[in-house]
């Protein structure tokens, strides 16, 4: 599944001339491309869908959202392994242990 999760910008920079940031989801960092909002400020909220910050966010709509999210177990879904994931979904026991 492949969600647009809100989170906050903790830092900026510019990356070989791509605008990047840190944003942090919940507890989980991630690097988000911020092109589509050039504007964009240190401490505000931005909705990321695959990599990019694609529109604003306020505070609280996006912690009520990360609340629901993590409530649903989406943010595990979304940021976790994913390989690990679909083999529990599979029924599949970690390959590690059956050694």
């Amino acid at each position: 599944m492949c969600l647009a999760v809100p989170g906050k910008i903790l830092r900026m920079e510019d990356r070989d001339g791509t605008l990047m940031s840190v944003v942090d989801f919940g507890g989980v960092q991630k690097d988000v491309c911020l092109q589509y909002i050039p504007d964009a400020q240190v401490g505000e909220y931005v909705v990321v869908h695959v990599g990019f910050a694609i529109q604003r966010l306020d505070e609280e709509s996006a912690i009520q959202t990360l609340a629901e999210f993590e409530r649903l177990g989406v943010l595990d879904e979304e940021f976790g392994d994913g390989f690990e994931l679909a083999a529990q979904q599979a029924g599949l026991t970690d390959p590690e242990e059956t050694r």
